[in-house]
């Protein structure tokens, strides 16, 4: 099962409640599937219930308790619970959780820096392909941060499959809070994280904290990350084995952002927030640094199909880093 599929399940169950006179609803297009929030569980979670509710009359927890019953029965879902106002959060038996690992790390790897671009039935994993074909301007004050937000703008908003004007004209519907000074003195990369990384409402911070090779510094964080999955492929090499996608069902803490990555990119496009990538960056490379000890064998052992599995998702994570950069403008480098 493949997060579209879980999609698709998800749609099979607002269905059967609507056939059974249990909802009385139009069912949806699309469900949306991502990993559990804050207070979740399980493997995916749904806002499909509170999104259902008003136009069928009832509070959202009612209808969530509705679509529990039918997915508890459907193949490939171990158990289904609600927590906060709604959410449907859907555990999946062993044999699925890792088959839908592996697909992940494969279809991350296959896809390469086009991984999150949305459309179609890439929108199942949270992502949005409502910008696709669309042009839109982006009018900005003559500012340094305004610009470099409009030119990742451009980039990121093609990831949904819309294009991206830059006009220098009123009334102008980009303004982020200007810098306090010039950037430019910390060199290209840091320059354009110190304006990314904070939200175009925040007033961005220009100092040497964004030069400093230390875990304080998120930009270090995210870099070091991208080189160390490069390092674990040439140390692999070296010991004469190379990546495979497996069985890493256990490693959910770097599988949950490298997942989220679709509907990142997408709420970042629709919103006109690169803050939103350059955040979820930071929190895809804590978690490879936190998982990195696991990936190569240690003392006499021999390279097994773990290994393997381990290195494949540890390249993946590589490769959205990889990506998530490019479209700020930072470069990844393969040593740090």
């Amino acid at each position: 099962m493949t997060p579209v599929e879980l999609s698709r399940t998800v749609l099979r169950a607002v269905r059967c409640a609507v056939d059974e006179g249990e909802l009385s609803v139009v069912v949806p297009a699309r469900a949306v599937v991502t990993s559990p929030g804050p207070g979740g569980c399980g493997d995916y979670a749904t806002n499909i219930a509170l999104q259902l509710a008003r136009p069928a009359g009832r509070a959202p927890r009612q209808v969530a308790e509705i679509l529990r019953t039918h997915l508890r029965g459907a193949a490939g879902v171990s158990e289904v619970a609600i927590t906060g106002p709604g959410f449907l959060n859907i555990s999946l038996n062993q044999e699925v959780a890792q088959e839908l690992a592996r697909t992940l790390v494969s279809e991350i790897l296959q896809q390469g820096s086009r991984y999150g671009y949305g459309y179609g039935d890439q929108c199942a994993h949270g992502g949005d392909d409502t910008l696709a074909g669309q042009l839109i301007a982006l009018r900005i004050p003559h500012d340094t941060r305004a610009e470099v937000l409009a030119d990742t703008l451009v980039r990121i908003i093609a990831t949904q499959g819309g294009r991206a004007q830059v006009h220098h004209a009123e009334p102008v519907n980009l303004r982020p809070v200007p810098a306090p000074q010039d950037p430019a003195p910390l060199g290209h990369d840091a320059a354009r994280w110190a304006l990314l990384h904070p939200a175009p409402h925040d007033r961005p911070r220009i100092t040497a904290d964004h030069l400093v090779q230390r875990e304080s510094n998120p930009l270090f964080r995210v870099r070091y990350a991208h080189a160390r999955t490069r390092a674990l492929s040439r140390n692999a090499a070296a010991l004469g084995f190379d990546s495979a996608p497996g069985d890493v069902s256990e490693a959910q803490d770097l599988l949950a952002p490298l997942a989220e990555y679709p509907r990142v990119l997408s709420a970042a496009a629709i919103h006109r927030a690169p803050d939103r990538l350059a955040r979820h960056l930071v929190t895809t490379a804590d978690a490879l640094l936190d998982f990195q000890h696991t990936v190569l064998p240690l003392g006499d052992e021999k390279p097994s199909a773990a290994h393997r599995a381990r290195l494949a998702l540890a390249e993946a994570a590589g490769t959205v880093l990889a990506g998530g950069l490019s479209l700020l403008g930072i470069s990844a480098p393969e040593y740090l």
